[in-house]
């Protein structure tokens, strides 16, 4: 026996079943990729804390260590690289950016490889043992590092080299590689702390992007537009041309086909000269009338209105500046008609840090500071963009 409700109608339940169902699974997808975000990140938070070496784990390598240093990390399969061109790579720091995307093994243009190896990260430097030598990058003497993004390829300059030169590494092996190159350079500089505190930082970032189970639809929230074949969208088509037609009509004019008044135009000589001329035979008859048609008048549409950009949100309101829920490059100057389409809070623009949501749902400047969103139930998430 099928559902019925109060009308005696079954689409209503097969609607709010369609609903559920969709909704669902939409969240379990995004619960499935926000649960792996986050057990990366937590590894890499148990990793900074436990990233210790020691002079043991260096033995059996073609190498010298120092007093005081230690092996931290061997990688057995990298490729000594030099850049064709002189460059300029940005200063060394401690920045730990999320990778924007699986990295391809392929080589950079002007990037050439001129040895391979294994790649030892210590306390003191990295060093590749190739197999036309040893090529050695001391953390002191660093002055440019930088790691492209598309490739598993890290560029670093020296103080007493030239020519910059880096190694290519595996594409599943470069993102630990490159942590822990940060790792090893944030203890010579005496700032593992600093490391900690960013990534405990993009952990509670990443906490208050969980996704929320969505509400469950009942039968008694569809809608008569649900029933119509393409929803309200056909509806709003429908619409529009029930107020285009009368229009195109109205301006065609249908009561004057011709689109213009009627010109009479003489087609017989005048009463003068009948007397005085013989009568000739009648002649076919000529049209006693001449319509001028004027060009038809075209029916135009209304322009339509500017539509803010779409995309990807996960949640935001729909805006034209590009502003999400979804992770990426915190806003710290926002656009200044950010109000006409967030909930600013009062005092919105005396706030000196970044965008963030509060947790009633409006908007404050004041992300990263200790007193963000104070009065409106503590900061939700981040608005990215």
């Amino acid at each position: 026996m099928a559902k019925t409700d109060s009308t005696g109608s079954t689409w209503r339940y097969r609607w709010a079943h369609r609903q559920n169902v969709r909704r669902v699974s939409t969240y379990r997808g995004a619960e499935r990729a926000w649960r792996r975000r986050d057990d990366e990140l937590r590894r890499l938070r148990a990793l900074a804390a436990d990233f210790h070496g020691s002079a043991a784990a260096g033995a059996g390598l073609p190498l010298e260590l120092a007093t005081d240093e230690v092996v931290l990390w061997a990688l057995p399969a990298a490729q000594l690289v030099e850049v064709r061109h002189t460059t300029v790579l940005p200063a060394p720091d401690l920045t730990v950016a999320p990778p924007a995307g699986p990295l391809r093994p392929r080589r950079p243009d002007g990037v050439r490889v001129t040895d391979a190896g294994m790649a030892v990260i210590t306390s003191r430097r990295l060093v590749l043992l190739g197999g036309r030598g040893r090529r050695d990058w001391a953390y002191g003497r660093m002055t440019g590092l930088a790691h492209d993004p598309a490739s598993p390829v890290t560029l670093i300059q020296v103080l007493d080299r030239r020519r910059t030169s880096g190694l290519l590494l595996p594409a599943d092996a470069a993102p630990d590689f490159r942590f822990k190159l940060t790792l090893a350079f944030a203890d010579a500089i005496e700032q593992r702390a600093a490391v900690l505190d960013q990534v405990d930082e993009l952990i509670a970032e990443h906490a208050q992007l969980k996704p929320f189970r969505p509400a469950v639809n009942t039968p008694g929230q569809a809608r008569l537009s649900s029933f119509v074949p393409g929803g309200r969208r056909t509806v709003a088509v429908a619409a529009a041309l029930a107020l285009l037609v009368p229009a195109a009509l109205i301006e065609s004019d249908p009561s004057d086909p011709t689109g213009g008044p009627e010109v009479a135009v003489a087609a017989t000589p005048s009463a003068s000269h009948e007397s005085t001329r013989p009568a000739t035979p009648p002649t076919p008859a000529t049209p006693a009338l001449a319509r001028s048609i004027p060009t038809p008048k075209l029916a135009k549409s209304p322009r339509p209105a500017p539509s803010p950009t779409r995309g990807p949100r996960c949640g935001a309101p729909e805006n034209p500046l590009g502003y999400n829920f979804c992770g990426g490059t915190r806003i710290r100057r926002p656009a200044a008609e950010v109000c006409d389409w967030f909930d600013c809070v009062p005092q919105f623009w005396a706030g000196r840090g970044y965008l963030v949501q509060c947790r009633d749902g409006s908007v404050s400047l004041a992300g990263g500071g200790p007193k963000a969103c104070g009065e409106h139930g503590g900061v939700r998430r981040t608005i990215t963009k």
